[in-house]
């Protein structure tokens, strides 16, 4: 039986930061606190109450 790998875990880097809504590690928003993917700021954006300027 094959033996499975377990993610590595990072200490540092782009790695380190974790979505908190959906745990992906791309595109991690840090400004103010966030810790929020960029697909998922998107969702929740309007209602922390961040506008879209046009």
């Amino acid at each position: 039986m094959a033996k499975i790998k377990q993610p590595k875990t990072y200490k540092y880097g782009r790695g380190t930061q974790v979505c908190r809504r959906c745990g992906s590690r791309d595109a991690v928003i840090q400004a103010y606190g966030l810790y929020l993917c960029r697909q998922c700021f998107r969702e929740v954006a309007a209602v922390i109450g961040f506008k879209k300027y046009e």
